[in-house]
């Protein structure tokens, strides 16, 4: 049975998000401690595949994950899941809003709902916990003080006893947060709706070195759907980028691409190719798999008339 781990404990956005994966669900589910927890466990082979938060439509890449995978993992991204976060105001029984003197839940989480907190709540301490479940189970164990709230998923409370005071607090009601499946050495194959992610370094920072990086995805019309730019921990105003691009390594036009992005910056770090997520996602691959048949016939048929 395939263990997976997870950003725990039970009742997390994350845990949310993997139980939609039916082949992952279906696996032995490991909940750990924390994102770092997840992806050591993932590298060392604790646990075969590990599943984490890595980018928020309000709050942008979280950064322990982008960081790890960027500087100190050999970790390749396999699958890409993006739900819709409902964010709530969980209370122990019979505590009220004028009752609440701080408010607990992963960082993330509380920087969602800062406009509910400063109308709703002004004044209140903010506390900073590992994971939105995490923040809850403090809570529902009476670990924390009285008055104290939490932000998290309406699973959690059910678990560990807390009523839901409020639903939807965060402050924009598009909310999803993207997350993704890491494993070791493999790749999956090319399914015709795919993205892929790398970490481009810099030889210098020098006029024109972004721009000479976005020039050989332009000349090949490649889509880049991210581009972000990191501290490399190697000194001030030392940066690298990350990209997210369509397409995957076994796409000509992408590795063309990256072997001349390899060739001619300081280096080039393959995060991998993946299935994209997205709603028209199954449509878009079927789609896809007609036309290259189709396309492949074709081929096949002027081959075929070739004189050797």
């Amino acid at each position: 049975m395939t263990r997976v781990g997870f950003l725990g404990p039970l009742g997390t956005f994350t845990e949310q998000a993997l139980l939609t994966q039916a082949d992952l669900a279906a696996g032995e589910l490991v909940p750990l401690a924390s994102v770092p927890d997840v992806l050591a466990a993932a590298e060392s082979g604790e646990v075969d595949l590990g599943f984490v938060p890595i980018e928020n439509a309000i709050e942008g890449s979280l950064n322990v994950t982008l960081d790890t995978l960027a500087f100190e993992s050999e970790l390749l991204i396999q699958r890409e899941v993006i739900i819709r976060v409902e964010l709530n105001l969980l209370v122990r029984p019979g505590t009220g809003l004028g009752d609440i003197e701080r408010v607990m839940s992963h960082p993330h989480a509380t920087a969602q709902c800062r406009r509910f907190l400063a109308d709703e709540l002004p004044g209140v301490t903010i506390e900073a916990a590992n994971s939105t479940a995490e923040a809850v189970r403090l809570v529902g164990e009476g670990v924390v003080p009285e008055g104290t709230a939490a932000i998290g998923t309406a699973l959690a409370a059910e678990l560990y006893g807390l009523e839901v005071l409020r639903t939807d607090v965060e402050d924009h009601p598009e909310n999803q947060t993207r997350f993704v499946v890491v494993g070791r050495d493999t790749v999956p194959g090319p399914t015709g709706h795919d993205k892929t992610s790398i970490v481009c370094f810099q030889h210098a920072d020098r006029p024109g070195s972004l721009l000479g990086i976005l020039q050989e995805f332009a000349a090949r019309a490649i889509n880049l759907t991210k581009l972000e730019s990191r501290p490399t921990k190697r000194g001030l105003g030392d940066y690298c980028f990350v990209i997210d691009l369509e397409g995957h390594i076994a796409d000509e036009l992408v590795a063309d691409c990256l072997r001349d992005l390899k060739s001619k910056q300081a280096d080039v770090k393959f995060l991998g190719s993946y299935p994209a997520a997205g709603e028209a996602g199954e449509a878009v691959r079927r789609d896809a798999e007609v036309a290259w048949r189709e396309a492949d016939e074709w081929v096949r048929q002027l081959r075929g008339r070739v004189r050797l």
